[in-house]
């Protein structure tokens, strides 16, 4: 680190619309202020995003499996397949019916790395979940599109082209978690590399399609490792500009092996410092969006320390459920929150296109 490096100068370049590198991340975030960057990221967000509106989405986050070969060890939902279960395409469509009628725009579709699914299983369900009217399925992250292809035999891009025909058109950031190799090899050994889901995101925003990008802080990453993954994203965004929103979220105690390497769940500071730190560092980012994952206090904190988007107002959630967090609010309540912070509270899509304010 350069001995002349100096925070104030750093907060300059930063209100200057200046980029910084990585060591000048490094050094923010370890020494800089958490009031200071927080009005930092709120400026940026405030010229970058319509300043009167906060944008949210209805939605609901539908698992077809739980089966998982992956077993990283942070994640309390994956079972064995004498425990866990497969929804059939049947089944899913039934889900997304009653979705439906219950004001859902949207179905985020993920699952686990279910090494017993025919490759058939994931075109079949897209292709039947696609044709239900007024809902758009946002299915996939890297690392099932990875098994997919293992499965099938083709390429990356073959599996993208052919789940394009069948009517996707956007994807999840999920199974990034961090994307440094220090610690991939600790928490989740037998999922993909870095370079693997950053490969696979590349190639899908050249076809075209729209993905988003997730962090997953606050077990056992360094502040080196958060700027790794952070680079690593912003250099992709550079290439392709094909990520619509970054979405971060803390690691939940639960029981997973991970927490026991844990002292104590990130709290609502280092939540709001990583947040903000986003927000300076990925400066080709649109949309940063304010997680569920620290309550509705702190999502609503968030929109003043970078955060322009509320997330997902999610119908069914299981994931964190499993490590025994849950924290849901309805689209009234969630209008409030925003309207309380003095923004508009909209509705949009996936891509984020808005759809109507409350």
């Amino acid at each position: 680190m350069p001995f002349t490096m100096n925070i104030d100068n750093t907060y300059r370049k930063i209100e200057k619309g200046e980029r910084i590198n990585k060591e000048e991340g490094i050094f923010l975030l370890k020494n800089g202020d958490l009031l200071v960057m927080g009005e930092l990221a709120h400026n940026i967000r405030m010229k970058k995003n319509d300043p009167c509106i906060v944008t949210f989405i209805m939605d609901t986050n539908l698992n077809y499996t739980n089966i998982c070969h992956s077993k990283c060890s942070f994640c309390a939902f994956f079972k064995n397949e004498r425990d866990g279960y497969t929804l059939s395409v049947d089944e899913l469509k039934k889900k997304v019916m009653e979705a439906r009628q219950n004001g859902v725009n949207t179905v985020l579709l993920q699952g686990g790395l279910n090494e017993s699914l025919p490759y058939s299983y994931y075109l079949d369900l897209i292709e039947t979940l696609v044709s239900i009217p007024d809902i758009h399925i946002h299915a996939f992250s890297p690392p099932e599109i990875d098994l997919m292809s293992r499965k099938s035999g083709k390429s990356i891009e073959k599996v993208l082209i052919d789940l394009e025909k069948r009517g996707l058109s956007t994807i999840p950031g999920g199974g990034a978690e961090i994307l440094s190799e220090r610690v991939r090899k600790t928490i989740s050994p037998h999922k993909i590399s870095a370079d693997r889901w950053l490969g696979i995101s590349r190639q899908a925003h050249l076809l075209g399609f729209k993905t988003t990008a997730t962090m997953m802080f606050g077990h056992i990453e360094k502040e080196e490792d958060i700027i790794e993954h952070m680079d690593g994203l912003r250099k992709l965004q550079d290439e392709t500009d094909g990520f619509t929103a970054f979405i971060m979220w803390d690691f939940k105690l639960g029981p997973t092996p991970l927490s026991k390497e844990v002292k104590h769940p990130a709290t609502a500071c280092e939540y709001l410092r990583i947040l903000s730190f986003s927000r300076i560092y990925l400066d080709n980012f649109s949309h940063i969006q304010a997680s569920a994952s620290q309550g509705n206090d702190v999502r609503q904190t968030a929109l003043f320390f970078g955060a322009d988007d509320f997330g997902s107002m999610l119908l069914e959630e299981n994931v964190m459920k499993a490590a025994g967090f849950s924290d849901h609010a309805t689209t009234e309540q969630v209008a409030h929150i925003i309207k309380d912070a003095g923004f508009k509270p909209t509705l949009r899509t996936t891509d984020y296109k808005i759809i109507r304010s409350l």
